[in-house]
């Protein structure tokens, strides 16, 4: 299953470099999820990506991607926001890029329930509030903007794959919404 966007900057890794790699390290990888906030602050809008697998099934995924060589976080979030979701979104990072949490996929289930069959991955997971228009990757269907309610609700949830569900809920918990 691969819902990823391709890498616009392919020279950085062969194929089979990056295959070699997988096998033996862990990955750093950023994810951000969009949201849109009211006047106070508060969280009335999460941006989700929805995408289809190579089986045809509808996932519902972040922005996501690796970190290069001697990039920092922050230029690794801004890469992966604007190739994502195009440079129109105008995304706020933090003064301090601090994570709401770090995940940790592996390629078969473990005790942290994240997946990823490719690799064992390690992903920052920030919650960046944007204030521009957006025009989804070219591999996602579309951005769907839902308020905290819909995104926590049954049938959303049941769209992500490996185990990201459960990083959504943390970033609504961690911004104070808990339904």
């Amino acid at each position: 299953m691969n819902v990823r966007t391709p890498d616009p900057y392919p020279g950085w890794l062969s194929d089979e470099d990056l295959y070699e790699a997988r096998q033996r390290l862990p990955m750093l990888y950023v994810e951000a999820i969009p949201v849109r906030l009211d006047p106070l602050g508060y969280v009335n809008e999460v941006g989700l990506l929805l995408t289809a697998d190579n089986d045809g099934r509808m996932l519902r995924t972040f922005v996501s991607g690796r970190v290069m060589y001697r990039e920092t976080i922050r230029a690794a979030l801004i890469r992966h926001i604007e190739k994502d979701l195009g440079t129109m979104v105008l995304p706020q990072l933090p003064a301090s890029p601090v994570p709401f949490t770090v995940a940790e996929y592996f390629p078969a289930p473990s005790e942290t329930g994240l997946t990823d069959d490719r690799q064992h991955a390690v992903s920052m997971c920030y919650i960046v509030p944007v204030r521009g228009e957006s025009s989804p990757r070219q591999d996602a269907l579309e951005l769907t903007w839902l308020t905290p309610a819909e995104a926590l609700s049954s049938d959303i949830q049941g769209e992500f794959a490996g185990g990201r569900e459960n990083i959504l809920r943390q970033a609504l918990a961690h911004v104070g919404v808990n339904i």
